[in-house]
């Protein structure tokens, strides 16, 4: 097949339709989203690497996600940000191939990762007194590893999917970065094959640990609702709704488009775009905030690290440490 491509660069497109006046404002939005994630998802993974108080297995799960999503933003943004500010929007055939399987491995890799998260908090909440005999952070580190492993298979498996079949003609990619859905169309033999084969593998992915997702929150909410009382059963049922939003966000979307693609269903190409856009970059601007920097001990940790700089703050550790070489010296007397 290789011998038949006559494609050696790519263009990206960012939004087909989108008029030369509005490339600034939705360049800016894309930077600030990228700028965004980078900082809030390195204070998380900075955070929970230097804060012993954070190594459970929950935040191991979490700075694997922070990660995840880190490297995902890094991969695609600057890119597409830099063809709405200087125009370059191509992209060399092995580059984009490369971004195509760091797409959807970073992305099946979040599948998985979240539903881990969810199992974890369904053993914490339904199983309290058994949890730590059940998960520790040997245990949750090698369930990372294994993640990790598995994603980077499935996006081999897409990744193949896609560079087995030649490109002799149209090159223009109509998304914000290479994705198997977007470059198969642009193939000059014919994909009905290559659809369905990444119809089967993007809904075991995506499908498998959305139905676990969905199971395990219905458990915890009735676990929460059976034994709380009403104040905090209202706690317990607003921070359950905020995840499940994020969480079906990213997935409600994804398998909404992978449907449409599978159907042949006509979308219009900008709206395909906002999608993609939707469900790929603003899970991992929430991520970060909604399952870590929310949290009781993160609030915690973070107003320490604050109130040490302030001069109130100096002043009374001053005082406290008088005070013990005070108690000391006393005792020694």
């Amino acid at each position: 097949m290789s011998n038949q491509t006559a494609v050696t660069e790519f263009i990206l497109l960012g939004f087909p339709g989108l008029q030369p006046n509005f490339f600034l404002p939705v360049s800016l939005i894309m930077f600030l989203a990228y700028i965004v994630s980078l900082i809030a998802n390195s204070t998380v993974i900075i955070l929970i690497i230097l804060r012993e108080q954070l190594h459970h297995p929950m935040y191991i799960i979490i700075a694997n996600l922070a990660l995840s999503d880190l490297l995902f933003d890094t991969i695609t943004l600057p890119k597409i940000i830099a063809k709405y500010w200087f125009g370059a929007g191509s992209i060399s055939f092995n580059w984009c191939f490369s971004q195509l399987f760091c797409v959807h491995f970073l992305g099946i890799f979040d599948s998985f990762i979240i539903m881990l998260m969810t199992i974890d908090r369904y053993v914490a909440i339904c199983k309290p007194l058994r949890y730590h005999s059940i998960i520790n952070n040997r245990l949750m580190t090698l369930l990372c590893y294994i993640v990790w492993f598995f994603a980077a298979l499935f996006g081999l498996a897409m990744t193949l999917i896609a560079v087995q079949l030649p490109y002799c003609g149209p090159n223009r990619v109509k998304n914000c970065f290479c994705a198997n859905q977007f470059l198969i169309v642009l193939a000059c033999v014919d994909i009905t094959l290559a659809k369905r084969n990444r119809f089967i593998v993007g809904m075991c992915v995506h499908y498998f640990p959305l139905s676990v997702i969905i199971l395990s929150y219905i458990l915890i909410i009735r676990v929460v609702h059976l034994s709380a009382n009403n104040g905090n059963w209202q706690k317990a049922f607003y921070t359950c709704t905020t995840h499940l939003f994020v969480i079906g966000l990213y997935f409600i979307p994804r398998l909404i488009a992978y449907c449409i693609n599978q159907a042949s269903l006509i979308l219009d190409a900008d709206l395909n775009v906002l999608i993609v856009f939707l469900y790929t970059f603003i899970p991992h601007l929430a991520n970060p905030i909604v399952f870590c920097l929310r949290t009781k001990e993160t609030r915690t940790i973070l107003g320490q690290m604050f109130n040490s700089n302030h001069p109130r703050f100096e002043i009374s550790s001053r005082r406290r440490v008088k005070r013990h070489c005070a108690s000391i010296i006393l005792k020694c007397h």
